[in-house]
């Protein structure tokens, strides 16, 4: 059986909308499925991490056809060189033209190209099942085509939510294009055979338009289990490791630890807050806002597997949601590599919902709301005393289902349903 899989972020492509396809076309032929990946090609993308090519397999076939984005033109590049994409939904200006004139998004230009390469390839080449992954979501306008044209059976992956999506209202979108961007979302949600998403609140939210909604979790590969001794942070570390957009800027995270720091000077003298990725200026602006520079480390974008390492030596690992509508079915890529580090986490988000779901399940730490300021001094407070005691660890379970290649088996049992 042979699936082609649409997806903007490959290798060298770093950050989290890379992991999980790479991981899923890594094990797929162990369930007789054999992929090919359709991708874009000589783009430099705002965060590289060539180690990951290594992960490819040497004989999946992947097609490249290069991309035009208008972003490159506009604002993209003085972004890149500043802070990546975590200051991309800054508003203003630039941000309208992003929201009213790219629907669903600046990759739209490549659909019309990637459909006539792909139709080419599928003239000569029996391919059982198209694959798109979104976002960007102009790759599932590309499945949409190829899908109608072929009557082929088509799967739409929703990594994210799609009108919905987070930072859509920093774009300012008049009606007309919020109009046109619901339009496409729903011709895509009806007309696919299956939509694949990544938590039970969005299945919810979608199942309303398609005919077949399935969840499969992102999840953790081998690399993140290595037996390696790492040493633990001598100091009362708390890491955040990967994107930090402003609608996850932990105001009140700041707010009570810099109330801690001024009530106890051992506390002030132990703390070290840990940033390793892209983060926006916006949370910059508020540690200085409360005076927590001292305490706090930028490190910056590294390759994965040096994330780990990060994540591996942490005290805590903080995990942080968008404080955005309809927050409870946003699960990061990052939680599930977050619960095989043994290492208690911090996660500041819904009290109810998947999230909170999973860290009960696993029992790898807790959710606190977004406004709950006295339970957030009290996790703090609690963590940093068994710190204080040398008993600060976590014994995190029932896991293994979140391995990546129990996740792709998952996946091979949808896309063999659709034939």
């Amino acid at each position: 059986m042979k699936v082609l899989i649409i997806t903007y972020y490959w290798p060298p492509a770093g950050g989290s909308g890379v992991q999980r396809w790479l991981k899923f076309v890594k094990y797929l032929q162990n369930f007789d499925i054999e992929p090919v990946v359709y991708t874009v090609d000589a783009i430099n993308y705002p965060k590289e991490d060539n180690t990951l090519i290594n992960q490819i397999p040497n004989n999946v076939q992947v097609l490249k056809q290069p991309i035009w984005e208008p972003t490159d033109l506009l604002f993209w590049k003085k972004n890149k060189s500043n802070n990546g994409i975590s200051n991309v939904s800054k508003g203003g200006f630039l941000s309208f033209i992003r929201g009213n004139f790219f629907i669903p998004d600046p990759k739209i230009f490549w659909v019309k190209s990637s459909v006539n390469y792909l139709q080419t390839f599928l003239n000569s080449n029996k391919i059982d099942v198209v694959i798109s992954t979104g976002p960007p979501h102009s790759m599932h306008l590309i499945g949409n085509k190829l899908h109608q044209k072929n009557n082929i059976k088509w799967i739409a992956d929703f990594r994210d939510p799609w009108t919905d999506l987070y930072y859509n209202k920093d774009f300012n979108q008049l009606s007309v294009a919020k109009k046109r961007n619901k339009k496409l979302e729903i011709s895509v949600l009806k007309n696919a055979d299956c939509v694949l998403t990544v938590s039970n609140s969005l299945k919810k939210e979608f199942i309303k338009n398609a005919k077949r909604v399935e969840v499969i979790t992102n999840g953790f590969d081998d690399e993140v289990l290595t037996r390696n001794l790492i040493r633990l942070d001598k100091k009362f570390s708390i890491s955040y490791i990967g994107l930090l957009p402003k609608q996850s800027n932990p105001k009140l995270l700041f707010k009570v630890l810099k109330e801690l720091c001024l009530e106890h000077v051992e506390f002030k003298n132990d703390l070290i807050i840990n940033f390793i990725g892209d983060i926006s200026d916006e949370v910059k602006a508020e540690i200085t806002h409360n005076q927590l520079e001292e305490n706090v480390n930028f490190i910056g974008y590294v390759s994965h597997n040096k994330a780990i390492e990060y994540q591996k030596k942490a005290q805590v690992l903080l995990l942080l949601i968008p404080n955005v509508k309809k927050s409870e079915g946003i699960l990061t890529g990052k939680l599930f590599e977050y619960l095989t580090s043994k290492r208690p986490i911090l996660a500041i988000g819904p009290e109810k919902g998947d999230l909170s779901e999973i860290l009960k399940e696993t029992n790898a730490g807790v959710v606190v709301g977004f406004n709950n300021e006295i339970k957030l001094k009290q996790e703090i407070l609690k963590l940093y005393s068994q710190y204080k005691k040398g008993k600060l660890s976590i014994a995190s379970n029932n896991i293994e289902k979140y391995h990546r290649k129990e996740l792709t088996k998952e996946l091979a049992s949808v896309i063999k349903s659709l034939n």
